[in-house]
């Protein structure tokens, strides 16, 4: 193990399939993610001022100019206390034009707007039409969230910065002030390849994950957050009020190298509920649960909605239903890691306030892990 670890390095393997080689979204050739990250300030609320705890993530669907050339792409609401943006032109057209985009959720505006900025220098004197793809979950419990401190500025650098690789992951981005279960939330990714007799393909999501209640986090099946008291780490959400329960969202992006169609990316969207789920999640009333995918194996589908004279017939691949439900259980397992993934990497923080944020303890996690699949074999 070299580097900081990650969720599989303190709980082991996470369901069936095995991961890409660098278990992330990444290992889909051509995807990339950049980040920018705005940590600023300590202390008491000044809105405008900080503390500043957010950013910007960006995830590029493939090697070429997004915004030119669009790839396969559909969508799926577990719950819709949130928002992702550009999601009816993708459910009319089947069709993803534009970078995808995470951030907090009193910057989607501006990130949107940024985007367009970028598409309208990409288009050349033809002139830009877009609808980006903007994503957003709550993290004012740490961040200045009224101060609006995302620029354009810090969404140009995340886009300028996506590359391949693996991805940094935790108090990035827009994980940067992200809360999940209770314990420091953040983005997070993994992967999934399959066997090459179901196709060989991979299969990568990316998550921002700030969502859940503790009692109910699961690892790979394992009651992690049952062990872990409010005493022992506390939850900077609770108390919430009388009845309060779960709060928060999670983003999931998934991405895919099969040749899939719009209808048959909507179903792998939709996997990813399940993903959240195994964690457990619930699409609660007050949660936005928000996923959105895209397949890379048809390319060359031009982004633009402007008549093609002379009319242009293009030719597509398409997997056969009967071989998807491998991909779907690659989706379930991969979101299921990414966030396991998020809440190792992520590391405690203090915003507003001096409201404090702690990591998901990595012993803790190890021992829980251990002694609960040592009951398992016994």
């Amino acid at each position: 193990m070299t580097g900081a670890p990650r969720a599989r390095d303190l709980a082991g393997p996470i369901g069936l399939l095995p991961p890409g080689p660098m278990n992330a979204i990444t290992d889909v050739p051509g995807v990339r993610v950049g980040h920018t990250t705005l940590i600023a300030g300590d202390g008491p609320l000044v809105v405008g001022q900080g503390p500043v705890r957010t950013g910007v993530t960006v995830i590029v669907p493939h090697d070429g100019d997004p915004f030119r050339e669009g790839v396969f792409a559909g969508c799926h609401r577990l719950n819709g206390n949130g928002e992702l943006t550009g999601l009816e032109w993708i459910r009319e057209a089947g069709l993803l034009s534009t970078p995808i985009a995470l951030t907090n959720t009193h910057s989607v505006g501006v990130v949107r707007d940024a985007l367009c900025g970028v598409a309208a220098l990409s288009s050349g004197p033809e002139g830009a039409w877009a609808l980006p793809v903007v994503g957003e979950t709550y993290d004012g419990t740490l961040n200045d969230i009224d101060g609006h401190h995302v620029s354009a500025e810090h969404l140009e650098a995340a886009l300028a910065g996506a590359a391949g690789g693996l991805p940094a992951e935790g108090n990035v981005g827009g994980g940067t002030g992200m809360i999940c279960h209770g314990f420091k939330g953040g983005i997070g990714t993994a992967s999934r390849r399959l066997p090459d007799a179901d196709g060989g393909f991979t299969v990568g999501v990316l998550v921002q994950a700030n969502y859940g209640e503790r009692a109910r986090l699961a690892i790979d099946g394992i009651p992690v957050g049952r062990e872990i008291s409010l005493t022992e780490v506390p939850d900077p959400r609770v108390p919430r009020g009388p009845g309060a329960t779960e709060t928060g969202s999670i983003i999931a992006i998934v991405a895919t190298d099969a040749p899939l169609l719009p209808g048959q990316c909507e179903r792998l969207a939709q996997r990813a509920g399940l993903g959240v789920a195994r964690t457990g999640g619930a699409g609660a009333h007050s949660s936005g649960d928000l996923f959105l995918a895209f397949a890379t194996g048809n390319r060359g589908i031009p982004a633009t909605d402007r008549p093609a004279h002379p009319v242009v017939i293009r030719e597509v691949r398409m997997l056969d239903d009967a071989a998807i439900t491998p991909l779907f259980w690659a989706a379930i397992e991969a979101t299921e890691e990414a966030i396991a993934n998020a809440l190792v990497a992520a590391r405690t923080l203090t915003g507003i306030d001096g409201v404090t944020a702690h990591a998901l303890p990595h012993d803790r996690l190890r021992e829980i892990v251990a002694r609960h699949r040592s009951v398992r074999r016994g």
